[in-house]
């Protein structure tokens, strides 16, 4: 977990997975409230280019392999893709997504209004399914979870280092 990351959590006095990834999702809704003013220009961060659509992108879907974690690779859909599947004894199915190293024409377009609605629809519903199921598992399933992989608890944890795309982005005027 990121510095940024691990103080969010401090200020909500709290270690409980679920806040961890409401508490990314809140972060990220924050600063996205502010790219409709965008002024067209993607941020160079790292060796990586990043735009508010990207962002989204990246906080909303795309994963990373656990075995070679990259800060802020940290897809709230796919590892909650694995944690189902895991779950009911499945293996998670393998991925196919282009990772941050691809920036599509899509992710050049404006920010608009209306993508800062469906942004707050899709990750807010996400976080609550998060914190939904999150709120279900014992402490034992969350800290001694089936199959290969990270902890469930460690999984929601990792979700927090999201706010790097976001972060990537930062605040527009």
């Amino acid at each position: 977990m990121n510095d940024s990351a691990q103080e969010r959590l401090r200020e909500t006095g709290t270690e409980n997975p679920a806040a961890a990834v409401v508490a990314m999702v809140d972060h990220v809704l924050d600063l996205a409230a502010t790219w409709t003013a965008w002024d067209g220009k993607p941020a160079h961060v790292d060796d990586r280019v990043y735009t508010p659509h990207k962002a989204i992108r990246r906080v909303t879907d795309l994963p990373q392999a656990l075995n070679s974690v990259r800060a802020g690779d940290t897809p709230i859909l796919d590892h909650l893709a694995e944690l189902e599947a895991r779950l009911v004894g499945e293996e998670p199915q393998p991925d196919h997504w282009h990772a941050s190293a691809s920036t599509t024409e899509a992710d050049l377009a404006p920010f608009t209004p209306e993508d800062l609605d469906e942004a707050r629809s899709r990750l807010t519903r996400l976080a609550r399914i998060w914190a939904n199921r999150l709120g279900t598992l014992t402490e034992g399933q969350l800290d001694d979870s089936p199959a290969q992989g990270w902890s469930f608890r460690r999984l929601a944890e990792h979700l927090e280092e999201s706010t790097y795309y976001a972060d990537a982005v930062g605040r527009s005027a």
